[in-house]
């Protein structure tokens, strides 16, 4: 599923006014370790696994549907890792301002495969060796990876253009 109905309803409105959304990260690794990207056919972009969470829908129940619509894999949240917002303006103009939840994911089963419109490509990456990456999947990553097991976030003051590239 590309963009939800009631987003599409919202932009009737709005047009490419900014829109304060709800969505989900997901940082997955396999058993050699490397980190599963999608390449987002939007922009060509690499990126970790995210997408919106849905009116009423739970988080953890957007993350799971998320990654296997867009890459075939079965996922089980071990934690969640990361709560920041973003902005992000889309190649047609649409402005957004994402309060995103970061989750470490294990995963369940499946094989990676592009299984829907809204990646160009799916693979698995050592950590050594990630594609270019944008601050915020850099920060996911990071927070979900580190030895502290708390939830990372932006401190207080703190706004998105001083999370360094």
């Amino acid at each position: 599923m590309a963009i939800p109905d009631y987003i599409v309803g919202m932009r009737k409105h709005v047009g490419h006014d900014l829109l304060w959304l709800p969505s989900v990260s997901a940082v997955v690794r396999n058993d050699a370790g490397e980190l599963l990207l999608g390449q987002r056919a939007d922009d060509g972009r690499w990126s970790v696994i995210s997408g919106f969470v849905e009116p009423g829908e739970q988080p953890a129940t957007a993350l799971v549907r998320e990654v296997r619509e867009e890459t075939g894999l079965d996922v089980a949240p071990v934690r969640m890792s990361s709560a920041v917002s973003h902005p992000h303006t889309y190649p047609n103009g649409d402005q957004c301002e994402y309060l995103n939840l970061g989750f470490l994911c294990r995963l369940v089963a499946g094989t990676a495969r592009v299984n829907d419109d809204e990646s160009l490509a799916v693979g698995w990456f050592p950590l050594d060796r990630l594609p270019e990456l944008d601050k915020h999947a850099l920060l996911v990553i990071a927070y979900a990876l580190r030895e502290n097991q708390l939830t990372g976030y932006l401190e207080p003051g703190t706004t998105w253009d001083d999370v360094p590239d």
